[in-house]
């Protein structure tokens, strides 16, 4: 029968804390450890550890790049005033500085399918990165096969969505209940340049 996931968050929630949240529940950390090290990807390793948060104890999962696959993140930059050059067509010139890897659902599909993971847990990542790439297809007007993603091609984010549904699939999660979505407003910069919150990828992906 499996079991329901009841996920309430009034400020939303990053991969990081969907994975701590699971281990918290339950899941079993060594075979999420196992399984991550058979993902062909490199340039990472793992932290779990206990933390407070406003006197609250949990886990804390973190995704610890090295110095070659390092997100930047153009908007902290900016809000802090030490933006080298922005150019009307929003590319930084320093940009070769920190590569991103794009990656395609070829590739995507070519690490998962040839890790560790359960057929069930395999079949729950690609179902993540198949939304996730009809949603950037749509919100950038090309083929499925053509989109590359950005941040979400980079190694943290496969990693942790590849931790989900390793910890969904150990926990024997077929449900999941989200009672409201907190979207967020405003705005946010990207290797795209400033764009609304919710971003156009994400509108598709609640569509």
């Amino acid at each position: 029968m499996g079991k329901t996931l009841y996920l309430e968050c009034y400020s939303g929630i990053s991969g990081d804390m969907t994975v701590a949240a699971l281990l918290d529940l339950g899941a079993d950390r060594s075979v999420l450890d196992r399984v991550l090290k058979s993902l062909k990807v490199s340039g990472f390793e793992t932290k779990i550890s206990r933390v407070v948060k406003s006197g609250i104890d949990a886990c804390d999962f973190d995704v610890v790049l090295d110095k070659d696959h390092e997100n930047y993140d153009h908007d902290m930059e900016y809000l802090h005033g030490s933006e080298k050059s922005y150019t009307g067509h929003h590319e930084y010139t320093h940009s070769h500085e920190y590569p991103h890897e794009h990656r395609g659902m070829k590739e995507i599909t070519e690490i998962i399918q040839k890790s560790e993971m359960t057929a069930r847990a395999k079949k729950m990542a690609m179902r993540v990165f198949g939304i996730l790439a009809q949603a950037e297809s749509k919100a950038h007007g090309v083929p499925v096969e053509e989109v590359h993603f950005h941040e979400v091609g980079a190694v943290d984010s496969i990693v942790d969505i590849a931790a989900i549904a390793i910890c969904m699939d150990n926990l024997d999660i077929s449900n999941v209940i989200v009672p409201v979505l907190y979207e967020g407003t405003g705005f946010i910069r990207c290797q795209h340049g400033q764009i609304p919150v919710p971003v156009p990828a994400v509108t598709h992906i609640a569509e």
